[in-house]
């Protein structure tokens, strides 16, 4: 008996067209779509990064809308299962900033006149986002009316509950005192803190920990954590590539990122736990 090893049969190559991988994934579009602006060749991880956050906004909403979706219909574990996918996912997001962590200036300046007008305070994905998380303001949805389909979607977004909305309406059907003036808010305004909503969630904390209404708040804590992180390191990013100048786009740069910084995502969540 041979004890030769055998090399592996090769794969099947030969393929009509493009391959099956292709079809599938689109990499050929995918990195085609870079198309610089300057002659500075840091522009093209600058360019790359960006779309990269942009595809990674794309899941995460995806996750967060499949888990309201689930909520409305007190499907628990569906729900926890999709925020904690967005949590990994959110964790590769916030990766992202480490290529772009350490610009100067200078670096910074070498390219920063392409981008003209543009500013990720544009996006219309990341908006979407900031929309199921429950800060909301119909201002946003002004930069984009010259684009009517993804007009409609954000204008849909915003008259939308939010995935909060969704939590605390799944709270009060499961016989939580969650008061009528908050379950019958007017959803596409930004949602306020409430005091009863506070009590709520300091009841679920001292219940059972093993619970699904703590598990799912455990879940909505670690999303919010790293959207908190999302934003601080985008302020530092920001700060150290152009200190307080007024950012691309003419929004308000560092002040407003600053000011982003300090809200928190589910602020019941953790306010209750001062009282646990």
């Amino acid at each position: 008996m041979s004890h030769e090893a055998h090399e592996p049969e090769t794969p099947h190559l030969d393929f009509q067209g493009t391959t099956p991988y292709e079809d599938y994934v689109k990499a050929d579009v995918l990195t085609h779509l870079q198309h610089t602006l300057s002659d500075d060749p840091g522009e093209m991880v600058f360019l790359v990064t960006t779309q990269v956050m942009e595809l990674w906004f794309t899941v995460i909403v995806h996750e967060w809308e499949t888990a309201a979706k689930a909520l409305r219909e007190d499907d628990v574990p569906t729900a926890t299962d999709a925020l904690k996918r967005s949590v990994r996912e959110l964790e590769a997001l916030n990766a992202s900033w480490k290529p772009l962590s350490g610009l100067t200036p200078a670096q910074f300046n070498s390219y920063r006149g392409a981008l003209g007008e543009g500013s990720g305070f544009q996006s219309a994905m990341y908006r979407r986002m900031e929309f199921l998380l429950g800060d909301k303001s119909a201002s946003m949805l002004v930069p984009h009316r010259g684009a009517p389909r993804v007009y409609a979607e954000l204008e849909k977004a915003l008259h939308e509950p939010s995935l909060y909305d969704e939590v605390l309406r799944h709270l009060a059907r499961q016989g939580h005192p969650v008061p009528d003036e908050v379950l019958r808010r007017d959803v596409s305004q930004r949602y306020e803190p409430s005091p009863q909503v506070e009590a709520v969630w300091t009841a679920v904390y001292s219940g059972d920990e093993r619970d699904a209404t703590a598990r799912l708040g455990e879940a909505l804590t670690d999303v919010a954590e790293l959207v908190w992180r999302w934003r601080n390191d985008h302020l530092v990013a920001t700060r150290r590539a152009m200190g307080a100048k007024t950012g691309t786009g003419g929004s308000a740069g560092v002040a407003w990122l600053e000011k982003r910084a300090q809200k928190s995502v589910f602020p019941e969540l953790w306010t209750a736990r001062s009282y646990v």
